[in-house]
């Protein structure tokens, strides 16, 4: 069966080649000196070998921070544009993101289903993905066209990462600027560093017992991880590491009761908090709630009144510091309790959980980013300072689930949950928040 999703028109970003040129001397500055700048996409102590690349490829966003999950491993995820700059067809077999000071040794390695299944509809696979994210059917990539590679891996030390990263390609393409006929190609490209900045760590954004971390990161089979949009001239992911908490009640059910009804929702009216000392940037309210099982982007009617500036429905921005922003979307009509420019601090209650923007259910849309554009802005990883990690659901459990998220989902609690520091939740963790105190 093949998998499609419904396309977004979007403009692909065209690429462009640097070129760098050596100072000279003249008679009146015999015996100095001019220092070329480094080449653009440069990295230090990364050489990379001079090689014609029928495929070339460009990182999306900012450079990848680790951050420890709940699995106990550092994650490393980012994002990639993938061209065929020439006129003859090309493909993508493989990819290795290898060690940058030692191309030998490769940290991950993506090829097959993980690039490409148009039988899978979640899950470790597509990778490759058409502009801006849609699901394609083979690894072929056009004369000039462009895709999207959506990288992760993990490490399990920080110890184990490399100062920077190289990509090997191996597949088919025009060999040389003659743009002949195709033949294999293989060759290192696009280093990348780590970013050197420090991982927000956040108290929790609710409170209580048996929240599900819905879409939450890394794999690229799940929303979220792979929300790529072409904003302000750019290729951009602001809800890269972003979750959908939604709550259970211990029988493992999201609701009870009449279905269609919001208030019927475990979750619904539950206090959202403020996860650090901060100031409001921005807020939107008044937008009604949603009915239950209906998704607003699916429906033509409800479509037609969403837009940029309120797709996730009622919502606060905050300025954390540092750079850093939290986003917190969906909330019930009226509840915001807080006005641009406002100082809260840590625990704070700035509104209550809803289902309004585009939501076919009740649920708290938390990110952090790097700007307080929800469109400008880069997706920032964070790790949470105290919480019990209580088990996983099974993907398939939620795949199988019908709009309005019916059914028992705490079949894979712990028979003890575990005291957690300091770890991101990933997809699908059950977690238990501390109450107030």
């Amino acid at each position: 069966m093949t998998i499609r999703r419904a396309p977004i028109l979007l403009v692909s970003l065209a690429a462009s080649v640097a070129l760098v040129g050596a100072g000279c001397s003249s008679d009146s500055d015999a015996g100095s000196t001019t220092t070329a700048p480094p080449p653009a996409g440069s990295v230090a102590g990364v050489t990379v070998p001079d090689a014609f690349t029928a495929l070339t490829l460009d990182t999306i966003g900012n450079s990848p921070l680790p951050f420890r999950g709940t699995d106990g491993k550092y994650h490393v995820a980012y994002d990639l544009q993938l061209t065929n700059a020439t006129k003859v067809p090309a493909s993508l077999d493989r990819i290795d993101v290898v060690d940058g000071e030692d191309p030998t040794k490769v940290i991950a390695s993506f090829s097959g289903s993980a690039l490409v299944d148009p039988t899978c509809a979640f899950g470790d696979c597509n990778r490759l993905r058409d502009l801006p994210a849609g699901y394609v059917d083979s690894n072929a990539i056009p004369p000039q066209e462009s895709r999207v590679l959506f990288v992760d891996f993990t490490l399990d030390s920080l110890d184990q990462a490399p100062k920077a990263l190289l990509h090997h390609l191996y597949g088919t393409g025009a060999a040389s600027p003659a743009f002949g006929t195709p033949g294999p190609i293989d060759y290192l490209t696009t280093p990348v560093a780590f970013s050197t900045q420090t991982v927000p760590v956040i108290a929790p954004p609710v409170r209580g017992d048996n929240w599900i971390a819905l879409n939450g990161c890394c794999e690229p089979g799940f929303p979220h991880r792979s929300s790529l949009m072409s904003v302000n001239g750019k290729l951009n992911n602001s809800q890269r590491f972003a979750i959908d908490w939604k709550r259970t009640n211990d029988q493992g059910e999201f609701y009870t009761g009449d279905k269609t009804s919001n208030e019927s929702y475990v979750d619904y009216g539950t206090d959202i908090l403020a996860v650090a000392d901060g100031t409001v940037v921005s807020i939107l309210d008044g937008m009604e709630a949603n009915a239950p099982g209906v998704l607003p982007a699916n429906n033509p009617e409800l479509a037609a009144k969403l837009t940029v500036e309120n797709v996730d429905g009622n919502h606060v921005v905050l300025d954390l510091g540092n750079g850093v922003y939290a986003m917190y979307a969906h909330m019930i009509s009226g509840s915001v309790t807080v006005e641009p420019g406002d100082k809260v601090t840590e625990g704070q209650v700035l509104g209550k959980l809803g289902n309004t923007g585009n939501a076919n259910a009740s649920h708290l849309h938390f990110q952090l980013m790097d700007g307080p554009s929800l469109l400008e802005a880069d997706s920032l990883p964070y790790e949470i300072k105290g919480f019990d990690y209580d088990g996983q659901v099974a993907p398939q459990q939620i795949a199988d689930a019908d709009d309005y998220l019916s059914g028992t989902f705490l079949q894979g609690k712990l028979p003890e949950p575990e005291s957690r520091t300091d770890e991101l939740p990933l997809n699908l963790a059950i977690v238990d928040f501390p109450d107030a105190g």
